[in-house]
């Protein structure tokens, strides 16, 4: 069996997230199919992690394991003449037997776009959040500083019924399991003490591109709507209903009420994994 490794580009405006669910369009389920079309095989592709409903990504990871003797050059043109427009293979590899694209992962980096002009265009409404109204964005952009560091998120993240059964049993030997080659200095995506809500942010910021706001970041993990959370949250800095006091309460008291509202998925991007 041979392990392939696939990055995966696509626009999530139309699909119900990553995950497969009976009788809904998702990325996984379309993957798993232009798969199973190319090799008769019956496989379900991992992926890095789970984008949600509407949500995009530029640089997916996912990988599968095939008996297929398909020239490893050849899947990304044969994949992506199956595969809907929205969903594109950009690279295709094949990695050793222990590569997992979830639990091999050491850092990832998500991107927020806020379009501030009075008009947005209707080319680009499926890939940000539109909001005209006046915002105090230095505000914002003070209050993205307090987000960098280890903490507990337990305020920016969503309820997850699921997360406590996917998450069982992971410890230390996630860690072990990562490739040797990998940078010491990145933590990894797993906590040590699993189900834990303490994840290690590296970068976290808010710079202006025209007439968009964008938020940058990256870290050792992420949890449920977090990123949209985080965002939902410094718009009502920029609005003048929280200050920056208030933010790092809101951070400490590790209580999603205490919180912002989540900020709607089209403005999210999955832009790159590290290993």
């Amino acid at each position: 069996m041979r392990n392939l490794k696939l990055i995966l580009a696509y626009d999530g405006t139309d699909f119900a997230g990553w995950q497969v669910q009976p009788g809904r369009a998702t990325i996984q389920g379309a993957l798993a199919s232009a798969i199973g079309r190319l090799t008769g095989e019956n496989v379900l592709p991992q992926g890095s992690g789970r984008t949600d409903s509407g949500v995009h990504a530029l640089a997916q990871v996912a990988s599968f394991r095939t008996a297929s003797v398909i020239p490893t050059e050849n899947w990304a043109l044969a994949l992506n003449h199956i595969l809907p427009a929205a969903i594109r293979v950009l690279e295709v590899a094949e990695v050793a037997d222990d590569f997992h694209p979830r639990k091999s992962a050491r850092a990832k980096t998500y991107r927020y776009r806020i379009h501030r002009g009075t008009v947005c265009s209707p080319f680009d409404a499926r890939y940000v959040w539109h909001f005209p109204y006046q915002l105090d964005e230095t505000a914002m952009i003070v209050a993205a500083e307090a987000v960098a560091g280890e903490h507990d998120f337990t305020s920016f993240t969503a309820v997850d019924p699921e997360r406590v059964e996917r998450m069982a049993g992971t410890s230390d030997g996630a860690k072990r399991n990562a490739p040797s080659h990998v940078s010491s200095n990145l933590p990894s995506i797993f906590p040590s003490d699993p189900p834990s809500n303490v994840r290690t942010i590296l970068s976290s910021a808010w710079r202006r591109d025209g007439d968009e706001l964008i938020y940058t970041v990256g870290g050792n993990g992420f949890l449920h709507h977090m990123v949209r959370n985080l965002v939902g949250t410094f718009i009502l800095l920029g609005k003048g209903t929280l200050n920056q006091g208030d933010f790092e309460r809101i951070l400490a008291a590790r209580n999603r009420s205490a919180a912002g509202p989540t900020a709607p998925a089209s403005g999210l991007f999955l832009v790159s994994v590290e290993y």
